[in-house]
């Protein structure tokens, strides 16, 4: 898989720093003994990061998981979260939520499931993202705690993947054009849907 990779943007070492301060910050903000802190993870992307997330905190913490789509048959957003796969909890009124997500670009999908969980009654409702290009940001949404801001680039690795490949690299590395540009069929999901999804 090395090979297909252009460029390393964010290396193994400096992915566990800034996973180390978000845990940081999210420890301040989430400390208080009236606190009950659930991640969201959102399937499939940002299962990685959240395990790591989760190990590097030093508060108790719970964990759910979600899989949301905001496209149907085209390849631009429709504006709609479609779930795929949902949690529920009678005690949600009680809970802090923190959505955790690999990769922000639109925008779109992690501000319509903020609105949906705050909606269901949830106590309070942030977001997480490892990674954020704002470069692409099409509604008027920034998550709470930014690992790293990168550039429009096709970014994979540490869960990101293209055609469900190199999700198990351990940085994050620039995919190489040739790559995806020699699959006609399937275009780089940045392009069409963002990456991996345009969140």
């Amino acid at each position: 898989m090395n090979p297909d990779v252009e460029s390393i943007l964010i290396s193994q070492e400096e992915l566990g720093r800034i996973i180390t301060r978000l845990a940081s910050e999210i420890e301040r903000d989430y400390s208080a003994p009236d606190k009950r802190l659930v991640l969201v993870s959102i399937l499939k992307g940002s299962v990685i990061f959240a395990g790591a997330l989760m190990t590097a905190l030093k508060i108790p913490a719970e964990i759910e998981f979600m899989r949301v789509s905001s496209y149907g048959a085209g390849t631009v957003s429709s504006g709609n979260t479609k779930i795929l796969l949902d949690f529920h909890r009678p005690d949600l009124p009680l809970l802090d939520l923190l959505i955790v997500e690999n990769i922000i670009d639109s925008g779109r999908t992690l501000s319509n499931l903020t609105r949906l969980l705050l909606g269901r009654g949830a106590r309070s409702v942030k977001s997480c993202t490892l990674l954020d290009k704002p470069a692409r940001r099409e509604v008027p949404f920034e998550p709470d705690y930014i690992g790293a801001v990168i550039p429009d680039r096709f970014v994979v690795g540490f869960g990101l993947d293209y055609d469900e490949k190199y999700r198990n690299l351990p940085y994050v590395g620039v995919l190489k054009p040739e790559i995806y540009n020699s699959n006609p069929k399937r275009p780089p999901m940045s392009f069409m849907k963002g990456n991996p999804a345009k969140r």
